[in-house]
C-alpha cells in the first residue's frame, strides 16, 4: 500500500508559471499512490483555468473514491471569505484539500479550523523577501474511513496554517478531532512544522523523514504522514521513502510505501 501527499500549488510549474491539465495528470499517475492527500487545491479558479484540480488527480490514479473540501471562497492572497459550511460554494472560485483512495471509503468527515482575525508576520524566503503581514486562512481536515487490503483505517488530510503558533493549536485540534474515528489514524498533509515539533505536539509517530521543501533542493520537511500510535492496530512495515522529483508545485511530494 503506498501513500503520499503532496502540496500541489494549484497545479503551476514554476519552471514557467503555468497550470497544465496533462502535467499535473502526469505527476500524480508517476507517484501511484493507493491514497492520496493534496493541498492548495483549485476547484473553479481563473489561474488555473477554471479546472478541477482533485477530479483530474483521482483520474490519473484510476480512482473511484474522492472528495475536495473547500477552506475558502474566492482566491488566497485576493479576495476570500471562509467556507462556514460544506457546500460547493455555489458556483464560484474554492481553494482547499483533496483526499483520493483506491480502495472503496465507508464514510467522511470534514472539520473546520478558523483563522486567525489579524494579519500576522511571516517570512517569506527567496530573493526580495524578508517580513511582511499577511491575511491568515481559515483551514480544514478531510477525513475518510477507508477499506484497504490490511484492513480498515482512517486517512485523513490536511494544510495547517503558516502562522507559527497557530498550526501548533491546529494540530491539537486535528487530532482531538480524529480520535472519533476508528483507528490505525494516519495523517497526511502541510503541517507547516518540522518533523519534530509535529511528532511532539501531537504525539503521534512520523512514518517518513525526509525534506520535501523546497522542491529545487529540499532543505526542510514541511509534509508528513503521522500515525496515531493509540488504539491497539498497527500498520504494516515501512519498505520505502521517497521524494520524487516533479514538474509541479515548490513542494515535493512525500511516498511511503508499507510492505
Amino acid at each position: 500500500m503506498r501513500l503520499a501527499t503532496f502540496n500541489l500549488l494549484h497545479g503551476r510549474s514554476p519552471h514557467d508559471g503555468l497550470v497544465d491539465e496533462a502535467r499535473l495528470a502526469a505527476a500524480v499517475a508517476a507517484i501511484g499512490a493507493d491514497i492520496l492527500a493534496l493541498q492548495e487545491v483549485d476547484r473553479d479558479q481563473s489561474r488555473s483555468s477554471h479546472l478541477d484540480l482533485t477530479t483530474i488527480a483521482a483520474r490519473a490514479m484510476n480512482a473511484d473514491h474522492h472528495r475536495f473540501a473547500a477552506a475558502v471562497v474566492g482566491t488566497p492572497g485576493e479576495h476570500f471569505r471562509p467556507l462556514t459550511h460544506d457546500d460547493d460554494g455555489h458556483g464560484e472560485p474554492l481553494y482547499g484539500i483533496g483526499l483520493i483512495s483506491r480502495y472503496p471509503v465507508r464514510s467522511w468527515q470534514v472539520t473546520r479550523l478558523g483563522a486567525l482575525p489579524i494579519r500576522s508576520p511571516v517570512v517569506v524566503r527567496g530573493p526580495g523577501g524578508g517580513v511582511t503581514l499577511l491575511r491568515d486562512e481559515p483551514r480544514v481536515v478531510l477525513a475518510a474511513v477507508v477499506d484497504t487490503p490490511h484492513g480498515t483505517i482512517t486517512a485523513a488530510a490536511t494544510h495547517l496554517s503558516f502562522v507559527p503558533g497557530r498550526n501548533i493549536r491546529q494540530l491539537r485540534q486535528v487530532v482531538r478531532a480524529l480520535r472519533a474515528l476508528p483507528p490505525p489514524r494516519i495523517l497526511l498533509g502541510d503541517l507547516n512544522l518540522p518533523t519534530r515539533l509535529a511528532t511532539l505536539v501531537s504525539g503521534w509517530r512520523s512514518l517518513a523523514h525526509r525534506p520535501t521543501y523546497p522542491a529545487t533542493h529540499p532543505r526542510v520537511q514541511l509534509d508528513h504522514i503521522l500515525v496515531d500510535p493509540r488504539g491497539g492496530h498497527t500498520l504494516p512495515a515501512v519498505t520505502a521513502v521517497a521524494t520524487p522529483a516533479v514538474d509541479i508545485s515548490d513542494h515535493r511530494p512525500l511516498v511511503v510505501d508499507l510492505a
